[in-house]
């Protein structure tokens, strides 16, 4: 039995489509840009409960320790303590702090949504893609 091979680009764009209908099955996002976009306001979806998130870390007054809290659904969310904004892709001269929007067990994986707050200033950003994005709430 002989088989015809197929040249490279029919492969190349077969795995692609293949690739972004697994990631919209199972919402999985593939973040690969070298630059963060900054938008000033924040109407994407998830916003809602980025701004929730950001209310209750507020109230337990933005923790600077990374580790694990307690969350008012019973689970835990983390913070990773210190966002140095290394890339520059806000304002500079502030001094950020990270935490993330979902709570999960103590210990769980973490997942890529994050808010970001200026500690001077108190402007936070929502990333939902672990810092390719970020949304002024």
């Amino acid at each position: 039995m002989h088989t015809r091979k197929r040249p490279r680009s029919v492969w190349t764009a077969r795995l692609a489509v293949t690739t972004a209908a697994a990631a919209s099955l199972t919402g999985v996002v593939a973040t690969t840009s070298a630059h963060a976009s900054v938008y000033s306001s924040c109407t994407i979806s998830r916003c809602a409960d980025a701004r929730s998130a950001d209310s209750i870390w507020a109230s337990k007054g933005y923790p600077t320790s990374s580790g694990w809290y307690s969350w008012p659904d019973g689970k835990y969310n983390y913070t990773g303590g210190r966002f140095y904004n290394r890339e520059g892709e806000l304002p500079s001269g502030a001094t950020y702090y990270e935490y993330d929007v979902y709570s999960r067990a103590k210990g769980a994986s973490r997942d890529a949504y994050r808010i970001v707050v200026n500690r001077s200033s108190g402007v936070v950003w929502f990333s939902p893609n672990h810092y390719t994005d970020f949304y002024q709430l």
